[in-house]
Order: C-alpha cells, then structure tokens, then sequence
C-alpha cells in the first residue's frame, strides 16, 4: 500500500516563513536542505549556531502566534530570502550578513511580554529542527483530515509546518512506520518518533491570530501528535507525484 506525495515545505528560518517546492534532494544524516538553516534567538538564549539546541532557545510560534502569517522565498544561488506578513510587509536581505534588517522586521510580531529576538543564527552542522537527531517531518493528509473533521471546518496544514506531505493512506498510518524503512521516490527514511504538537499550532497561518484549540481536537484521539520525525538513512531525489510506502 502506498501514497502519493502532495506537498514539498521547508522553512528557511525557523518560525519565520514557509515555502513550497516542487523537488528536494536529501542526503542521508541530514534535515531537508535549507530547512531551518536559520534560527532567531532571544534574549535568554546563548545559542550560537555552533551546535543544536532546543526550540526554548529561539523566537518561535508558539509565544509569538503572528509570525505564523510569515511566507517564505529564498533565492539558493544567493543565499537570500524574502520574506512576507500581511502587517508587516515584504523583506528581502541576507541571513549571514544582515540578521539586523530581520530583527528590525519582526520586532513588532514578538510579544512585550516575551523574550525578545537578540541574534540570527545558522546552524553550521544541521537544520534547527525540533529533534534532537536531523529529522525530516512526514504528513499524513488523512491525518490532517480527521483533525478537520473534528474541528468542524477547513484547516490550512501550515498549521503543522511539516516538510513532506503525502495522500492516498489511512489516518494515522504513519504512526505504524515506527522504526521502519519508508521510501519516498529514491530516498529511504525511517520514522524515528512521533512528533508532538503545541500551541504553534493554534496559529492561523493566514493572519497570525490564535483561533482555533488544535491540542484539544488532537486530545479526543488519545495523543497531541501529528506526523513523525524521521532520519534520511539513504539519500536520494523527491518530487510532487512520487510515491511513499514501507519497505
């Protein structure tokens, strides 16, 4: 049995913008390329970029809910990303160099209540993702389905900010690849963990508000979890259409 993949996502900055694309090439060990290269950290936070560190350490959703309205564009060749906000605009500059020009952006969608952005940094030897082993994040859109249904309404997937998205395979199916060697076009993943959900995902990914109780919807399944980290142990080519299935 196996799905089709529909989406393609990475998100340049973590928590700053999101961005589809029609192909990606992974290489084993690591997180999807240019996914979360770049992270913004806080005032409370003495992360550099030398090593992984947690989500705690950086400006994210789940304290900041109207970065969740930021899309995404970056430029490979340059290493430049553009950046949009239904508030604030549009960005273009380069993330080594001119960290300034984003925090001066973004300042007014951090709380004064919160830790303020200090400091862009790049991870130098992987993706700030949520794990702590470089992960790639697997979406089920029966999953995201049922979520909605619980709901009561149409919900954007951004919402989960995952990385590949995949139809065509019951709900929850994914939960079943624990451990297990999934192939997606020539690339071989294995699921390493489910991936725990929090208040980022209350965020309409549109407007930035807060507006809608994902946990407790996620809760009446008996989990707040929705799709899974896995570890690229083959490296190979994906693409929109290919297929995805357990070895």
């Amino acid at each position: 049995m196996t799905g089709q993949i529909t989406k393609i996502i990475r998100h340049p900055i973590k928590s700053h913008g999101r961005e589809a694309v029609a192909r990606v090439s992974l290489t084993a060990g690591q997180t999807m390329p240019w996914d979360r290269t770049w992270a913004v950290a806080h005032e409370l936070s003495d992360a550099d970029g030398s090593e992984w560190v947690p989500c705690q350490h950086f400006s994210r959703g789940s304290k900041a809910p109207s970065l969740a309205a930021i899309t995404a564009k970056l430029d490979e060749d340059s290493a430049k990303v553009t950046l949009h906000h239904p508030t604030q605009g549009s960005l273009t500059f380069h993330p080594d160099t001119e960290g300034d020009k984003l925090l001066d952006w973004a300042r007014g969608l951090i709380p004064s209540n919160r830790a303020q952005s200090t400091k862009l940094v790049r991870g130098a030897k992987r993706g700030f993702t949520d794990s702590d082993f470089a992960s790639v994040t697997l979406c089920n859109m029966a999953s995201h389905r049922a979520v909605e249904a619980r709901i009561g309404r149409d919900l954007s997937i951004h919402r989960w900010r995952g990385n590949i998205w995949f139809d065509g395979l019951p709900a929850w199916e994914e939960f079943n690849w624990m451990d297990r060697e999934v192939q997606i076009g020539s690339a071989i993943l294995i699921p390493r963990e489910r991936t725990d959900r929090c208040l980022a995902t209350h965020n309409n990914p549109d407007t930035g508000d807060r507006d809608t109780d994902i946990l407790s919807a996620l809760d009446s399944f008996g989990h707040q979890d929705f799709s899974v980290r896995a570890e690229v142990v083959k490296s190979g080519d994906i693409a929109l259409g290919d297929e995805i299935g357990c070895l």
